[in-house]
């Protein structure tokens, strides 16, 4: 149920835009009471927070397998920042959506700024552990690495929402190729490697 709801509520974002949708739409759209909704989910910015949570989550899920394993980290750091989550990739309208009601909402805005935060908190370590495994330069701070990540692939995904020419995770893809090479730390044993592939 809570997640027809969410998915309904996703919907509605993308087609009509976060701030025009209400918590009637919603239930209407789900075909459920509107005791229902609050049940799962206490505002409607409770809704926009699940979607921030499924990205934490891939952070979260990246991070332990970099724990688990001495290999290389850059390649786990590669494919979060390359795979962007749940049908967002597929939705440009949604992305807009999101980002119109970050722009316009201060209870919004405050949610993202935390999950930013500790999306950022939990990129630092991975990074870290790319440099103490000698993968990445280790003349910048890990908490700049990770910081300008964040923000590179924030605005990828803003432009992609603008004007999706081409798949938003090829787009990201092709940006990531372009950072590596200036991630990579000197002297390290292969320059045609770029983090979780090889050039050809």
């Amino acid at each position: 149920m809570r997640e027809r709801i969410y998915r309904a509520a996703l919907g509605l974002f993308a087609e009509r835009g976060y701030l025009e949708t209400t918590v009637e739409d919603i239930t209407e759209a789900a075909d459920v009471g509107k005791g229902t909704f609050f049940n799962y989910f206490p505002t409607k910015e409770h809704v926009l927070a699940t979607f921030g949570m499924e990205r934490l989550g891939a952070i979260e899920r990246g991070l332990k397998k970099a724990r688990a394993t001495n290999g290389a980290v850059l390649p786990v750091i590669r494919e979060l920042a390359t795979h962007f989550a749940g049908q967002a990739s597929e939705s440009p309208a949604l992305l807009r959506s999101i980002y119109s009601a970050h722009a316009s909402c201060a209870p919004v805005r405050a949610e993202l700024q935390k999950r930013i935060r500790h999306g950022r908190a939990r990129m630092t370590e991975m990074f870290m552990m790319a440099q103490e495994r000698g993968e990445i330069r280790s003349d910048i701070p890990a908490a700049e690495l990770a910081r300008m990540t964040q923000l590179i692939f924030m605005g990828v995904t803003l432009s992609w929402a603008m004007n999706p020419e081409k798949a938003l995770q090829k787009t990201g893809e092709d940006v990531w190729d372009l950072l590596a090479a200036s991630l990579q730390a000197a002297g390290s044993e292969s320059k045609r490697k770029v983090f979780g592939r090889k050039r050809s």
